[in-house]
């Protein structure tokens, strides 16, 4: 074989093994080539691309008259700007911004940013006043996601729930935003999001309550970890009943920790009360809210009705008390009863699979960001897991949850069950957990054979 043979197999080698390495390994393909190209491409064409998509402010006066006396044209100035620095998905980099310029000068451009650099996303945030981060994304994370191999430092209910399409991981934080609102038509991700919820919380010290007026197909996987479950509107009903007792026993007791003397630390909520004698967190998981508040007669109604009061305490109460909600379902309004509306502004956090129309993307997104409902409706039925989440400060982004299959949720909901905590009140809806038959399996007889 001659010398320039050789060359070309060892080409085709190295290119088939980049080929392979992009597509199983992305993040070693961008160490190894990705972040060295777009390192290069940013550092030689920055001061044009800044001009050419109106970033640049003009010289001040003592550069142009420099360039004056040296016979030259005082270029227009970028904004300052530090070396770029490689994260897990792609770069970033720190910018000063010039007098005059503003974060969303920087936003309008950014998709003129990523086609000139050839990123996937280029993604603006603001830092301090003056300074903003450019962070370029250089594949799509969204496309393969799996759990982070390290786990996050989190603490108490905090959660990393899904990858944001920025490389960060959005972390479900309920101390922060105590109840959200997840919508998704069938086949969306929702459930796997619902998962991975329930199996974060499964290995803390939280007691979890289902409401699953599907017959509890859909809860009743998980139920070795449940502290209660309701399976039909009037269990549920009844539920809900104890669950606003338990909040109002709470409050009674934050109240008489406050009035136990002159040097008792003053709270109003639980997080403020000494730890052994604070209340263990309770999370209410709604599950399909349309099938709950469904009526057929003047009766279903004034339960329903009075259901959804019931749910508008704990959301507006229930924070201070250590009790959060999780409600779920394909579609949530108005047409659900008397209240509705009021309860869906009580759920602040918002989180938006692929949908069946636009009206139930504004449900979910319309009234804290409505760019936010517009992109949740793009959501491509082939890529199930795929989600805008929001919340009320009007911040969104896209995400994906790690697929987790069912019988893996049901195993760590096994396996934690021994953390179901003590709570009296909702001894008599604990589900009932059928335990594996000990019985020996008869073994077949051998019969011979006859011809």
């Amino acid at each position: 074989m001659t010398d320039a043979l050789w060359i070309l197999l060892l080409a085709l080698l190295v290119a088939a093994t980049l080929v392979a390495v992009r597509r199983r390994l992305p993040v070693l393909f961008w160490w190894l080539v990705g972040y060295p190209a777009v390192t290069l491409r940013v550092l030689t064409t920055y001061r044009a691309t800044m001009d050419a998509c109106g970033l640049t402010v003009p010289a001040s006066a003592v550069r142009r008259a420099t360039a004056r006396m040296l016979g030259r044209q005082a270029a227009p100035v970028p904004p300052r700007r530090s070396l770029p620095l490689p994260t897990g998905s792609g770069l970033v980099m720190r910018l000063r911004m010039a007098a005059g310029q503003a974060p969303e000068d920087f936003n309008a451009a950014a998709d003129r940013l990523r086609h000139a650099w050839g990123a996937h996303a280029v993604h603006v945030r603001p830092t301090k006043p003056g300074r903003l981060e450019l962070r370029l994304v250089g594949w799509d994370v969204l496309a393969d996601v799996r759990p982070p191999r390290r786990r996050l430092r989190t603490e108490p209910l905090t959660l990393p729930l899904a990858l944001r399409e920025d490389g960060h991981w959005y972390v479900r934080d309920f101390r922060t935003v105590p109840h959200e609102l997840i919508l998704g038509a069938t086949q969306s991700g929702k459930s796997v999001y619902l998962r991975n919820l329930l199996c974060g919380l499964a290995r803390q010290p939280v007691a979890l309550v289902g409401i699953d007026c599907k017959w509890g197909v859909e809860l009743a996987p998980f139920a070795p970890r449940l502290s209660a479950l309701a399976d039909a509107p009037d269990r549920a009903n009844d539920l809900l009943d104890v669950l606003v007792e338990e909040m109002e026993a709470r409050f009674r007791l934050i109240g008489m920790r406050g009035g136990a003397g002159s040097d008792a630390v003053l709270t109003s909520d639980v997080w403020g009360l000494p730890e052994k004698a604070r209340p263990v967190p309770v999370v209410v998981v709604v599950d399909e809210v349309a099938e709950l508040f469904l009526a057929a007669s003047k009766d279903d109604e004034k339960r329903r009705d009075a259901m959804v009061t019931k749910l508008i305490r704990l959301a507006q109460l229930g924070r201070a008390a250590g009790i959060y909600l999780e409600v779920c379902g394909q579609r949530f309004g108005a047409e659900l009863g008397k209240g509705a509306t009021m309860l869906r502004a009580q759920l602040t956090g918002r989180v938006c699979h692929r949908v069946n129309d636009e009206t139930s993307a504004n449900m979910a997104l319309g009234d804290i960001a409505p760019e936010a409902a517009l992109a949740a409706t793009r959501i491509p039925a082939e890529r199930p897991g795929v989600a805008v989440v929001g919340d009320s400060s009007g911040g969104w982004s896209r995400v994906r949850s790690p697929h987790l299959t069912l019988e893996d949720a049901a195993a760590v909901c096994r396996d934690t069950s021994d953390l179901i905590p003590d709570l009296p009140r909702l001894d008599t809806f604990r589900p009932v957990v059928a335990q594996p038959s000990t019985a020996p399996v008869a073994q077949p007889t051998a019969r011979p054979v006859t011809g």
